[in-house]
């Protein structure tokens, strides 16, 4: 008979901690508002916001998958080459192969998945650690995306567009079904045993190995859970653009790991939030899109954003030294 799960969440820590996390990442969220809304008198408009929450989508959806992979320790760098296959195969079966869209999306969505479950799969079953084995797939998924399109991008047109269809107030479909995962994400992570053990096994693996709970398939099912999502986020940037690219997603797994490590989940595992994520993941879109606005150069934007996680990763260290000493 298998021993309860060790409890993860320690007493003070808990709904303080996340209240003053949340606190200080909406802060942080309206500070740079209203930086960027004294810069530019166009930044506070209903038209600029729109066109934030549209943007955002894959990212989101990515993020909440890596929220899972960095709480159990891990990194997966192959996320946006697997955006590019999923939207890539998902393109092609419409427009070569004469399947229906709905055919075609579920395609493009167990793509990611399978690319999710190898990865996972070779790095628990080898023992390796999941940066290495992901640079691997980073490099052949996105060549497997250049031989599907034959290195050009595939314009689809209007057969895909329904997941970028604007509702009400031009938000799009994509954004409320981002929305509806980082809530789904959360109550997986925060209220059901798999997510338990997510954190488990992110804080001492050892110990869950004594309490009766294998890790290897609980490290398998969250890398399988980001390669589904970054398949999902791949349709999402196939209907926004009505194309797809295979060189889409180039440098998104480094702007996902930065939304994620800003929200708080700490790189040494053991502690995340999805819905902090999305936070995270807001604070970036309102970077970019401010220094857009008042005219920063690209390099500028580059130094500004890595500056912005270096201080996300200080904070993040202090943080646990502190809690450590308390």
């Amino acid at each position: 008979m298998s021993a309860a799960l060790p409890d993860t969440k320690t007493p003070r820590t808990g709904l303080n901690a996340q209240l003053g996390t949340y606190l200080g990442l909406a802060v942080v969220l309206l500070g740079m508002v209203a930086l960027f809304s004294s810069l530019s008198e166009y930044f506070f408009t209903t038209d600029t916001f729109v066109a934030i929450v549209n943007e955002i989508p894959a990212l989101a959806v990515m993020a909440v998958g890596m929220t899972f992979v960095l709480i159990i320790a891990g990194i997966d760098l192959s996320v946006g080459s697997v955006l590019a296959l999923s939207a890539a195969l998902s393109a092609m079966a419409v427009l070569q192969w004469g399947w229906t869209p709905l055919a075609a999306a579920l395609l493009g969505l167990a793509a990611g998945a399978l690319c999710g479950l190898v990865l996972g799969s070779v790095s628990v079953a080898w023992r390796l650690p999941s940066f290495i084995v992901s640079l691997g797939m980073l490099e052949v998924v996105r060549g497997s995306a250049y031989l599907v399109t034959g290195s050009r991008t595939q314009y689809v047109g209007e057969r895909i567009a329904g997941l970028a269809a604007p509702l009400v107030g031009g938000v799009s479909v994509a954004f409320l079904i981002a929305v509806l995962l980082v809530v789904v994400g959360q109550l997986l992570l925060t209220r059901t045993v798999f997510g338990r053990s997510v954190v488990g096994i992110g804080t001492n693996e050892e110990a869950m190995r004594l309490a009766g709970v294998d890790p290897r398939p609980v490290r398998i099912a969250v890398f399988t859970l980001t390669g589904l999502l970054a398949g999902l986020a791949g349709l999402m940037q196939a209907a926004r653009m009505e194309a797809a690219d295979p060189n889409a997603g180039q440098g998104m797994e480094l702007r996902v790991i930065a939304a994620v490590v800003i929200g708080g989940t700490s790189l040494m595992g053991g502690r995340g939030s999805v819905v902090n994520t999305f936070i995270g993941v807001l604070i970036i879109a309102v970077l970019e899109a401010g220094l857009a606005q008042v005219g920063a150069s690209e390099p500028s934007k580059r130094i500004i954003t890595g500056c912005v996680i270096v201080v996300a990763v200080i904070v993040d260290t202090l943080r646990q030294r502190r809690a450590a000493r308390g």
